[in-house]
């Protein structure tokens, strides 16, 4: 906080300096609860709920094979960088970090993409129905 106070100093305009400290307090606490949320760890109990059941029936099997062909159709419809990213999200099931290192661009970048390509997805899903 003391960091982010120092470094913002030249902003400050030398009144309530209490509620400014308090403000770049309140923020820097913000980012860690978000943070913090990125960085659980699956317990036990959740752990084994993720791993795939191999007694699925052929109609499962069917149907997830068909929603996952939808669902690459549907992103090879976008444009690029956002087709790229949506195949690579949903249909190869790579992390934001994956995919940021294959294509040698910031997480940052990655994820707003991915935001975009879900907004347009949406928006392609809305048409259809």
């Amino acid at each position: 906080m003391f960091i982010s106070a120092y470094k913002n100093l030249s902003r400050f305009d030398g009144t309530y300096e209490k509620a400014w400290l308090s403000k770049i307090a309140v923020r820097k606490c913000l980012d860690y609860l978000k943070a913090a949320g990125r960085r659980t760890v699956p317990t036990e109990d959740t752990y084994f709920t993720q791993i795939p059941d191999k007694s699925s029936s052929p109609e499962e099997t069917y149907l997830l094979e068909d929603s996952n062909s939808q669902v690459r159709l549907l992103c090879q419809q976008l444009r690029s960088p956002y087709k790229e990213v949506a195949t690579a999200h949903f249909c190869e099931e790579m992390s934001i970090t994956e995919i940021a290192q294959r294509q040698n661009k910031n997480t940052k970048t990655i994820q707003t993409q991915l935001y975009r390509a879900k907004a347009m997805l949406k928006k392609l899903l809305e048409r259809s129905d």
